[in-house]
């Protein structure tokens, strides 16, 4: 635990906002003192919760500037659309305070970007940045990581991710941004199956090529995909299939399936299911324990701050998985491969992904 009780601002009072709050609220390392949101209800709401259960009672502002000027601060936690994450947390960074961003780091590549020269520079001055992304400190996740670098499934030959959720149209219409280019930047991929994609990431490594169709196959009334479905291929030699749908109805499981020549393993909603090691055609036994949630980042994050060692997510981390998605509605635009690094570096900033969505055959 850090010896002095960091002070949160937490931007954006919707529903993740409340989950850091609550998880923040949690700690005795760590304090909210102020709630920031232009819809005053929703601030509000949250304040009240949070006096309610014991906490002291946070300022309330409309914006971040007027936070960082009229509150003690020293941590940030940008909770807002996703389109708004990077210029946020760049405002943040530039005012020395550490950030916690959640997922995605943000819908541009361009100010992802930026948004990691800006935390470049701010760790140079000791503070810190870092993305959500909780499925890394589960259990079981960090099972199946630990027995590919030790290479106990020896050579890894292909990954088979799945999301298959449903949202309604009641789901997409309660919010204005739900389904839009501009703030959610995507649809099944980029909202829902993001988490998914950094974990096929943390296990494979970086991929190389990406093919992709993407389309609306339920949810016509929305600008991006709520059906999607990719193949990769991996700097380690191995492939992978990646697919994510919120018109699964009435909902399905989040899978991760990792393979080798030696063994493998199978993450579903989060808990460890399956795991074959060095050769052995015996499961091995899988009680490892709860998903870590927020909760167990939050830990990495704070104890960071307090060592001033670099967080378990970096800012970087985020942007390879931005760039994963992004490159898979590029390929689905352009109808061919692409390659990771073009997307990565900037070659296809100029596309644009929204032509790339099509609606199913009638």
């Amino acid at each position: 635990m850090a010896d002095t009780q960091q002070q949160v601002a937490i931007v954006g009072c919707g529903i993740i906002g409340r989950t850091h709050a609550q998880t923040v609220a949690d700690r005795p390392d760590a304090i909210v003192t102020a709630l920031v949101d232009g819809d005053t209800a929703a601030r509000e709401s949250l304040r009240a919760s949070l006096v309610e259960a014991g906490q002291p009672e946070p300022k309330l502002y409309d914006d971040l500037t007027a936070a960082l000027s009229g509150s003690d601060v020293s941590l940030v936690a940008i909770c807002t659309p996703s389109g708004t994450h990077a210029a946020l947390a760049e405002e943040a960074l530039n005012e020395k305070k550490h950030v916690v961003i959640e997922k995605p780091l943000d819908v541009d590549l361009v100010r992802a970007r930026r948004l990691g020269a800006a935390a470049t520079r701010a760790a140079n001055h000791g503070v810190l940045a870092s993305v959500i992304s909780q499925h890394r400190f589960d259990a079981g996740s960090a099972v199946v990581k630990q027995a590919i670098d030790a290479g106990r499934f020896g050579r890894l030959t292909s990954c088979v991710a799945t999301v298959a959720w449903w949202r309604s149209d009641e789901y997409y219409a309660s919010a204005g941004w739900r389904g839009t280019w501009a703030q959610d930047g995507g649809g099944a991929l980029m909202n829902q199956g993001v988490h998914t994609v950094d974990l096929m990431l943390w296990f494979m490594g970086r991929p190389v090529t990406i093919q992709a169709q993407a389309l609306r196959a339920s949810h016509h009334a929305i600008e991006v995909e709520d059906t999607v479905v990719a193949t990769l291929t991996f700097e380690n030699g191995a492939v992978g299939t990646l697919h994510a749908t919120t018109a699964a109805y009435p909902g399905s499981r989040t899978r991760v399936s990792v393979h080798g020549d030696q063994g493998g393993a199978e993450v579903e909603d989060d808990r460890l299911r399956r795991l074959n090691v060095d050769g052995s055609p015996d499961d091995q036994p899988i009680d490892v324990g709860e998903p870590g949630g927020h909760t167990a980042q939050y830990d990495d994050i704070l104890t960071a701050i307090a060592d001033g060692t670099p967080p378990a997510i970096t800012v970087q981390d985020a942007i390879d998985a931005l760039a994963t998605v992004r490159a898979v509605y590029i390929a689905s635009t352009l109808q061919r491969p692409v390659k990771f690094v073009d997307v990565l570096e900037g070659r296809y900033d100029d596309v644009d992904v929204s032509r790339g969505i099509g609606l199913p055959p009638s």
